[in-house]
């Protein structure tokens, strides 16, 4: 299983240099989870930088893949990596879910890199 990070999917819709590195994991949502957390930065940037018509579209294409729910366990474990790795809050959610179901999160946000089960690329300008 895969989990791609607000700022994949962002990449990805704004067709920024890194799409190539999120495209494959993307395209396959047999294999994709997606924590509420990325429908919600996502929705908020989206809307904010363009129009509600396309954050609406874009997440009902997230939506094409299984949207994992925000639980005890979850949020728990997040406190947890948040105090662990100085996490932001959203950041450790998206972290704990991935730990939670043993995805591998695929990411440019510079926070998670040299984390276990991160797969990392550098964001490009």
């Amino acid at each position: 299983m895969n989990i791609v990070d607000s700022s994949g999917w962002l990449e990805y819709f704004a067709k920024g240099p890194n799409t190539a590195f999120f495209k494959p994991i993307l395209l396959n949502a047999e294999a994709l989870l997606v924590p509420t957390i990325c429908l919600y930065e996502v929705y908020k940037r989206i809307v904010a930088q363009r129009d509600e018509e396309e954050a609406l579209s874009a997440i009902a294409w997230m939506a094409t893949a299984q949207i994992i729910d925000l639980n005890q366990e979850i949020a728990i474990q997040a406190a947890d990596l948040s105090r662990e790795h100085k996490l932001a809050m959203a950041d450790s959610i998206i972290y704990a879910t991935a730990r939670t179901f043993h995805a591998i999160l695929w990411t440019q946000d510079a926070h998670f890199a040299g984390l276990e089960g991160v797969e990392f690329t550098e964001k490009q300008k």
